[in-house]
C-alpha cells in the first residue's frame, strides 16, 4: 500500500492450464475474475460469489478449490487447470459424453464447475454410491436438472471404467 491507501499491483507466476505465465494483478482480484478477464477463460463461471455453488470450481495444484474465494496473488507459483484445460482428459471427456446421454445438463452454467468436482469424485472414489454420490456433489449447485441425470452420467463414468479393468 502506497502513502495514499491505494494497493499495487503484484506479479504472479503460475502455471495455467499447462502454460507458463507471469501476469501483474491487483492483490484484491479473484481467482475466478483473473481467469475470466485476464486469460479469457470464460468456462469459469461465477455463481454466488461466495464460494458456495461450485459454478468456478477450477482445479489448483490437482484438487478441486473455488476460484470466487481465491486471490490470484495466492495463487503465486501454483498450478492451475480450468474447465478448458481438460479438453484432452480422458475422464473428463467420458463425463462429457456421459452428461449429454444421461441429460445431466440443461443451461449449462453449472456444468464446467460440475465436471470438474465429477472428475475428482471418478479418479477419487471410483467405487462410490448413489448416496456417496450425491454426498461429494453437494457442493455444485444445479437449478436445472434435479441432479438425477448428474448422478446417472457420474454413474455411467464409474461403471464403464471397472468394467474395462475386470
Amino acid at each position: 500500500m502506497n502513502a495514499a491507501g491505494e494497493f499495487h499491483a503484484k506479479p504472479v507466476t503460475m502455471v495455467v492450464n499447462g502454460n507458463s505465465i507471469v501476469a501483474i494483478v491487483a492483490p484484491r482480484t479473484h481467482l475466478a475474475d483473473f481467469l475470466r478477464e485476464q486469460q479469457l477463460l470464460t468456462g469459469t463461471h461465477l455463481g454466488c460469489e461466495h464460494g458456495v455453488c461450485g459454478a468456478c470450481t477450477i482445479l489448483l495444484d490437482g484438487e478441486p478449490a473455488r476460484s470466487c474465494i481465491a486471490f490470484a496473488v495466492a495463487c503465486d507459483g501454483r498450478r492451475i487447470t480450468t474447465i478448458e484445460g481438460l479438453d484432452d482428459d480422458a475422464v473428463a471427456a467420458e463425463l462429457r459424453e456421459a452428461f449429454t446421454a444421461e441429460h445431466g445438463l440443461q443451461c449449462g452454467f453449472c456444468t464446467p464447475g460440475m465436471l470438474i468436482s465429477a472428475r475428482d469424485l471418478v479418479l477419487r472414489k471410483p467405487d462410490a454410491d448413489d448416496a456417496t454420490i450425491r454426498l461429494e456433489m453437494s457442493g455444485n449447485l444445479c437449478r436445472c436438472t434435479g441432479y438425477v441425470g448428474i448422478v446417472n452420467a457420474i454413474r455411467r463414468v464409474m461403471d464403464a471404467r471397472k468394467a474395462r479393468l475386470e
